[in-house]
């Protein structure tokens, strides 16, 4: 949600941004229904103050014993005229409103131009992909070998884009993400979170998932929705609220499931678990304050960085160009990990800074000290990792010939010491 007043400071740079994403310029439209909005409030405004000073006429008149029913025939007109400009101030508030939760978050000036992920630039690259003495499987292959990965059955139970896992495979996704959890907790100080997978209108509309990205939700027969990411109830538990100021940097982290329709994604990534309507994932938040985003989405994007260096796994840095940029985000890192299997970089975390985008939304603040006035924070999220691609990471990139599927030394432990999965 955008500031009214810094829109109409420079509508310009508004609508050069919404190109720079590929959208209509509507700054000058949105300014021409506040405008429309101050002129019918101000005229109402007048109205009340007319109807007011009748009102004290007519109670003069009555004590002298004077005519009112002049005065009373105006200040019934007055009342009509009041009622139909209340009913236009709303309506073009609402219109207002409308149109500014359609409009995504301002770049950051570093965002490089571009329309789609063609132009996303590369910032660096780690480690060196493996060079195989036989062709690579992908995951699905090596998983329905093994016989530890079932679509089929996944498929009967709930329909397309969900998977059982069993045996091997299914402990390694419950080892991954306690592997990425204690590292968060215990190295990089974020405080492990438990959290909700149902949330109400309020959370979703705070962090900006609402109303643009309704069809890519599960929504219950009560009105609530399955989270998309744990994000969600993280970001939103500071909802409403005024912090201190000498309390942040917030970081929370949490394992949750997650569930979105993928509308739009037929066709894409149908074999194997890449798009997933359900799927698990470590998310990181951080609350903070303007001066310190900046620095936290970087200290967020290495601590992404160091569970995938801790697997082993090759992965670059990527800046998102404008059009690649999420409607919330003022700028955003991936991280693209390699699937030697696909042979191709395959996003596994997406951290993104949405500066005061979400906390004007959910009115939450800070004061910087004891009397200051209350400030907007800033607000950051992460994926710490999304667990049901680092599970097809660690599988494609540690396959051997015969099928079976050696495990970096970090998860054994977490794995009752075993080395590698094989078929039974």
């Amino acid at each position: 949600m955008h500031d009214i007043r810094a829109l109409r400071a420079d509508p310009a740079a508004f609508d050069a941004d919404l190109a720079r994403r590929g959208l209509e310029a509507v700054a000058y439209y949105i300014l021409g229904l506040d405008e429309q909005r101050r002129q019918c409030q101000t005229e109402l405004q007048n109205k009340q103050a007319r109807r007011k000073a009748l009102a004290r006429d007519i109670g003069q008149r009555r004590r002298t014993g004077e005519e009112t029913e002049s005065l009373e025939a105006e200040g019934m007109a007055l009342r009509v005229e009041m009622e139909a400009l209340e009913e236009e101030v709303n309506n073009l508030e609402g219109q207002k409103r409308a149109c500014l939760e359609q409009l995504p978050n301002r770049l950051d000036p570093k965002v490089p131009d571009g329309s789609d992920e063609s132009a996303n630039v590369v910032q660096h690259v780690w480690g060196t992909p493996r060079i195989f003495s036989f062709a690579p499987r992908q995951h699905f292959e090596l998983g329905e070998a093994l016989g530890m990965m079932d679509f089929a059955t996944a498929s009967r139970l709930s329909g397309a884009r969900f998977v059982v896992l069993r045996g091997a495979l299914a402990r390694l996704e419950r080892a991954l993400g306690q592997l990425m959890l204690d590292i968060h907790v215990h190295e990089h100080a974020y405080e492990e979170t438990q959290v909700p997978v149902l949330v109400q209108d309020e959370a979703m509309y705070g962090t900006d998932k609402l109303p643009k990205f309704a069809d890519q939700s599960f929504r219950t027969e009560d009105g609530r929705w399955l989270i998309p990411t744990a994000e969600v109830p993280l970001t939103a538990s500071v909802s409403g609220l005024i912090l201190d100021g000498a309390r942040l940097p917030l970081r929370m982290t949490a394992l949750s499931q997650c569930f979105r329709s993928e509308a739009g994604a037929a066709g894409r990534d149908v074999r194997g678990m890449l798009r997933q309507h359900q799927f698990e994932k470590v998310e990181m938040v951080s609350i903070t304050t303007p001066e310190k985003s900046d620095e936290e989405h970087e200290r967020m994007t290495r601590c992404a960085e160091t569970i995938l260096e801790h697997l082993g796994l090759p992965y670059r840095r990527v800046l998102l160009c404008a059009g690649d940029t999420g409607f919330g985000a003022a700028i955003t890192y991936d991280l693209e990990v390699w699937l030697p299997g696909q042979q191709a970089w395959r996003e596994i975390s997406s951290c993104s800074n949405t500066r005061d985008f979400q906390a004007r939304r959910m009115n939450a603040r800070f004061r910087a000290q004891s009397g200051a006035a209350p400030q907007f924070v800033h607000t950051l999220n992460g994926s710490g990792l999304a667990v049901g691609r680092t599970l097809i990471a660690v599988m494609e990139n540690y396959q051997e010939e015969d099928g079976s599927i050696t495990l970096p030394e970090v998860l054994q432990p977490y794995m009752g010491g075993i080395t590698r999965i094989e078929k039974p």
